[in-house]
């Protein structure tokens, strides 16, 4: 229903150009799917790595690392290359179950995949030929952007590596391919099947959550967790949950999205009221937590206020929010969080 809604403003700003330009509107001013762009080219795109100048609307676009490529395929447009999935993939073809649902919408056929395994490929981005490479959620370094930039414009991360908000990723995307308004209309329809869902689950509301990050359940000395910059803890605000106060300081003065503790240390969470984070599909790293002398005094695994995601399942990896996977995991997502959050007195 979203991409209908969208594809239905798309035309509309499309036959609205067309009655109040002179002579109408070229094809050179159109993407390859066909749509008007709501932006003014040439533009220039500011982000951690420098400014890049796109000299006109791209017609062939790429993306490179995680779910850059959500934002053009949610607008209708099929990249010409794309980052393989390399979490989450449960039937092992590279793409996560939201993108081949939305290409399949769209009749279209997978886009060349890139195998970053060992980081990026450049010379398959290099042999797509685009017009733009999209990386605002990324982790570049300025070497990558530096040799993706001899391919085609890049557009980098606003702020910091693997930081920028779900939202933004949006907004310096769709802005770069010339979709900008789509890209509001996007913002908005996701909020609202957001609002509806978390509506449901009142007793979300105002309870503080941490999002540990993958633990090793044969080694518990530590304890890793997203800081306050990372999309993982701040996607928490959209469900109504707070940020707990030793999250937040832990994150101050750093632009790290991931930290850890020693296990001796694991007082300081005693304001955590609800903990999620990557478990395994048999639970195992749940009944590690609860036996071990040092973890198991924790407060929220004390009294169970913790929903450990599947293993390395489509649902695990969804829970980093992004443009396509917010609404196909949104329900059940919220529900194991309210469930863990009825055991918080």
């Amino acid at each position: 229903m979203r991409s209908h809604r969208l594809r239905v403003v798309a035309v509309a700003a499309a036959l609205l150009v067309g009655l109040t330009a002179c002579g109408g509107e070229s094809e050179s001013e159109k993407g390859e799917s066909g749509k008007a762009g709501s932006g003014a080219f040439p533009m220039t795109i500011e982000h951690a790595l420098g400014k890049t100048t796109i000299p006109s609307e791209p017609k062939r676009v790429a993306t490179v690392n995680w779910a850059n490529h959500e934002v053009p395929l949610a607008l209708g447009v099929v990249p010409v290359g794309m980052a393989a999935a390399n979490f989450g993939d449960d039937d092992g073809d590279g793409v996560l179950p939201w993108v081949s649902d939305k290409l399949k919408e769209l009749d279209a056929k997978t886009p060349v995949l890139f195998d970053e395994t060992d980081g990026i490929d450049f010379e398959a981005v290099a042999d797509t030929k685009p017009d733009v490479i999209l990386a605002s959620y990324s982790g570049l370094t300025q070497q990558d952007y530096d040799t993706l930039s001899d391919i085609a414009p890049v557009v980098a991360f606003p702020e910091a590596a693997w930081a920028t908000p779900w939202r933004e990723i949006i907004q310096m995307n769709s802005k770069a391919i010339g979709l900008a308004d789509e890209g509001e209309e996007l913002i908005d329809e996701v909020e609202g099947d957001i609002r509806k869902t978390v509506a449901k689950y009142p007793q979300l509301k105002g309870k503080s959550a941490m999002f540990m990050t993958h633990i090793d359940p044969n080694d518990v000395s530590e304890v890793g967790f997203y800081t306050a910059h990372d999309t993982r803890a701040q996607f928490f605000e959209d469900l109504g949950l707070k940020t707990p106060g030793s999250i937040a300081e832990a994150s101050e003065g750093n632009k790290k999205f991931s930290l850890t503790k020693s296990a001796e240390q694991v007082d300081a969470f005693d304001d955590v009221d609800i903990i999620t984070g990557y478990g395994d599909d048999k639970g195992e790293l749940l009944k590690t937590l609860k036996k071990d002398p040092l973890l198991s005094k924790i407060p929220a695994v004390q009294r169970g206020s913790v929903y450990l995601l599947p293993g390395s399942a489509p649902l695990a990896t969804a829970a980093n929010p992004t443009p396509l996977s917010i609404s196909w995991v949104l329900e059940d997502y919220v529900a194991e969080l309210a469930k863990a959050a009825d055991k918080v007195k």
